[in-house]
């Protein structure tokens, strides 16, 4: 049988998209072009999210991180999350975990930190995320 039968790919999406629709979209993407994926990110609706202790959370992304095949962290400059986009950057590297950075439509400025920190930068379109994640993810 010459079915593909493709590699489930453990992805983190950064945490900064949490509540955005950005966030939905990139799974949309993924879903659209065919990539068996799980989602590894700390869930929007757990507690620690907004119970938690940065220390807490911190903790949580590491853990999810920690398992990944992949991060995608979108490459905008959003000062308010830059703190956690830092620590993300911090702990994919620590882990060696390839990030793919994505560009969103439009954004005048994207941030230095994701794109230096990135194994590779790709447009906000289903097929540019999808192969990313086809030709950068980790199999594991």
């Amino acid at each position: 049988s010459n079915i593909n039968h493709e590699v489930m790919y453990r992805i983190f999406i950064s945490h900064s998209w949490s509540y955005s629709s950005q966030y939905d979209k990139v799974e949309t993407f993924l879903q659209q072009e065919g990539v068996s994926f799980y989602n590894h990110s700390v869930p929007k609706n757990d507690p620690i999210h907004t119970n938690g202790t940065d220390k807490q959370l911190e903790e949580a992304i590491d853990a999810k991180i920690k398992g990944c095949s992949c991060v995608i962290i979108l490459a905008g400059v959003y000062a308010s999350y830059s703190k956690w986009i830092n620590k993300e950057i911090r702990i994919a590297q620590k882990y060696g975990k390839p990030i793919i950075a994505v560009e969103y439509w439009g954004a005048e400025r994207t941030s230095t930190v994701v794109k230096n920190a990135a194994d590779v930068i790709v447009k906000w379109n289903a097929k540019s995320v999808a192969d990313a994640v086809r030709n950068y993810a980790l199999n594991n």
